[in-house]
């Protein structure tokens, strides 16, 4: 089967969700994340900031039967804290993107090297999770002073144009609470604005998106129903092909088989 290794420093959002700035280092294999329009591919040896507040899917590839990867996440808390004591300044960041590359960099690989004899079971003992955080900051501004423009802002998301919002985000497996969220809403006023603009509420129209797509899929690119589903937000293959059927009166299966005939 191989190996796969995971190496973390705090918690990893279980959702399609990034909710804190994230370091991500690929040691072997390679990493590719997905924001709903653009795909960031990551190789051994390179890294990665991953921003919050940001949608984010990731597949992954073994090399020669291993992958192994870091993340780390920089919560709010533990940066504000590393702002004071090291008094920086938080400066201006042009870049818009969700996925920030970082260059090469020698204290960055031998500051991975580092990690590997704390850790037990695939954990870091608790005592030096702070200090390999804050030494790992250290060695970010140091690289790249002007990440300070990234990591120490605090705010929140601001409104945006939900329309063109959900038709990007649409295929994320999250809750409406994210989606308000994200979109600078809270939820009463997310759903209000979505029945304004799509004249439909955001569940009904999510499924029926999808849906949509998935039909192109199969009958245009000849796409199999297992390999679709799950990058279209469905959680069991199951539940998409039911729904497939109840919306379309045809299997997704019976119009892949009439495609191909």
């Amino acid at each position: 089967m191989g190996d796969v290794k995971t190496y973390i420093i705090g918690e990893i959002s279980a959702e399609q969700f990034v909710p804190e700035h994230t370091f991500c280092y690929v040691i072997k294999g390679t990493m590719r994340l997905y924001d709903g329009n653009k795909t960031y591919t990551f190789r051994s040896g390179q890294a990665s900031l991953i921003r919050k507040n940001n949608l984010l899917r990731y597949a992954k590839e073994k090399v020669d039967g291993e992958i192994a990867k870091v993340f780390i996440t920089l919560n709010e808390s533990f940066l504000k804290k590393f702002q004071v004591a090291h008094q920086a300044e938080p400066g201006k960041f042009r870049s818009a993107e969700a996925v920030l590359s970082l260059p090469p960099n020698e204290l960055t690989a031998n500051f991975i090297h580092s990690l590997v004899p704390y850790y037990k079971s695939g954990k870091l003992e608790p005592l030096f999770a702070d200090v390999k955080r804050e030494e790992l900051l250290l060695i970010l501004l140091k690289q790249v002073p002007e990440m300070a423009g990234v990591l120490f802002d605090y705010g929140i998301p601001q409104k945006i144009n939900l329309e063109a919002f959900m038709n990007r985000n649409y295929k994320f497996n999250v809750s409406m609470e994210r989606f308000a969220y994200l979109s600078g809403r809270s939820l009463s006023a997310f759903k209000r604005d979505f029945k304004s603009i799509f004249d439909d509420a955001p569940n009904h129209w999510l499924v029926r998106r999808r849906l949509a797509e998935a039909y192109f899929l199969i009958e245009k690119k000849h796409q199999r129903p297992s390999d679709i589903f799950v990058e279209l937000g469905f959680e069991a293959l199951s539940h998409f092909s039911f729904a497939f059927k109840k919306h379309f009166n045809l299997s997704p299966s019976d119009l892949l088989r009439q495609k191909q005939e």
